[in-house]
């Protein structure tokens, strides 16, 4: 069996490397589309693009996204179905959410042999819809927007936890995945990335903190399913006007391939360490991220209680992930080290001013 650190390594090395013209080709013969426009966009293992195209009337156009996956998640369908058939179901409740476009087989995705280099690789292909609205990564974080996204992630959870029953759910029970906060402890393995000894100092005491204090407490937890990656790429705004004051609503969630088993406030974790990332004044993010978030599902004393050293927990996962894939991949810099550029500071700025001093901002607001 392979260990985890080549698990990673695999899904990063088979990341799909597809261009434009084999896009077109793709969307052609796979979904029966008239391609006007294709342009890339940004994915961390998988390769993304948006696709304009043709509609009947040749004066209208139909946008979409193709999703291409990388060749080692490839291989798991049942886990791409149960991603997928996530999206179904919160588009069918209601919540802004991509969907898939059947291809011309009447199917939810497609297995192809794509020319990779020398070699033929299987990819998954899938073709979304495209939603409309603007990155929150590119809009200044107000309390209003970062309390709709903390209710927003709970409205996720809550949904998933209490109504979708589809077969392939099971599929979320990924164990070793690195990206669940539960699997802090695997970072050890990584963390030889990181060069500079002080910085791996800080990793091996946030991995401690998550051993002594979260781990033995998790059993009480409320368990669910998370999306994962709601960060500030994966999640787009679209504004709105009430009582005469300009606003913002989430008019988007996507990218559903980090999902898996876990619990409340990973999710709520998770969602303010990325919040935090573009923000000018970090600090108070918390508190409007739980706020929405506990708006609909209020956590328990020790929930709350273990919500400091996960945010720090999510800020090392990020940042020791970026430097090894970076080991990898090094054409891929650039967008790896997205978190990187204020993370780190965000991450000694936490630890310099300790649990009780954060929490007590967020905590006051929440």
């Amino acid at each position: 069996m392979a260990s985890k650190r080549e698990c990673e390594s695999l899904v990063t090395a088979s990341k799909p490397s597809l261009n434009e013209r084999q896009i077109v080709e793709l969307a052609e013969s796979i979904f029966h589309l008239t391609v006007s426009q294709v342009k890339p966009l940004p994915s961390y293992d998988d390769q993304n693009f948006y696709i304009q195209a043709h509609c009947d009337n040749p004066k209208e156009f139909a946008e979409y996204v193709m999703k291409v996956t990388n060749g080692e998640n490839s291989k798991d369908e049942e886990l791409i179905e149960a991603q997928t058939r996530v999206m179904m179901f919160l588009d069918s409740k209601g919540l802004p959410t991509p969907t898939p476009v059947l291809t011309n087989t009447g199917k939810l995705m497609s297995l192809e042999a794509i020319e990779n280099g020398p070699v033929a690789q299987k990819h998954m292909v899938r073709l979304l819809t495209y939603l409309s609205g603007t990155p929150a990564a590119k809009i200044a974080m107000t309390p209003g927007i970062l309390f709709n996204i903390g209710r927003m992630a709970a409205v996720i959870d809550d949904t998933l936890s209490k109504e979708f029953n589809h077969p392939s759910k099971k599929s979320f029970d990924r164990g070793d995945f690195i990206w669940n906060l539960s699997n802090t402890p695997f970072l050890r393995e990584y963390v030889h990335a990181v060069k500079e000894e002080v910085l791996r100092d800080i990793i091996e005491g946030v991995i401690k903190d998550y051993e002594t204090s979260v781990a033995p407490k998790l059993k009480n937890f409320h368990k669910c399913i998370n999306h994962g990656d709601l960060n500030d790429h994966n999640i787009l705004l679209e504004k709105t006007t009430s009582l005469g004051h300009d606003d913002y609503k989430v008019s988007g969630i996507l990218d559903f391939g980090d999902m898996s088993e876990g619990y409340y406030i990973f999710e709520v974790a998770i969602t303010i360490m990325y919040m935090m990332i573009e923000s000018s004044d970090p600090l108070p993010v918390g508190g409007h991220v739980l706020a929405g978030f506990e708006s609909l599902l209020p956590l328990t004393t020790d929930e709350r209680d273990t919500l400091f050293t996960l945010v720090t927990c999510r800020f090392a996962q990020s940042l020791v992930m970026a430097r090894y894939n970076i080991l990898l991949c090094p054409e891929n810099e650039e967008y790896l080290l997205t978190t990187a550029k204020t993370g780190w500071k965000h991450l000694m700025n936490l630890i310099s001013l300790g649990k009780e001093a954060v929490e007590k901002i967020w905590f006051k607001t929440a």
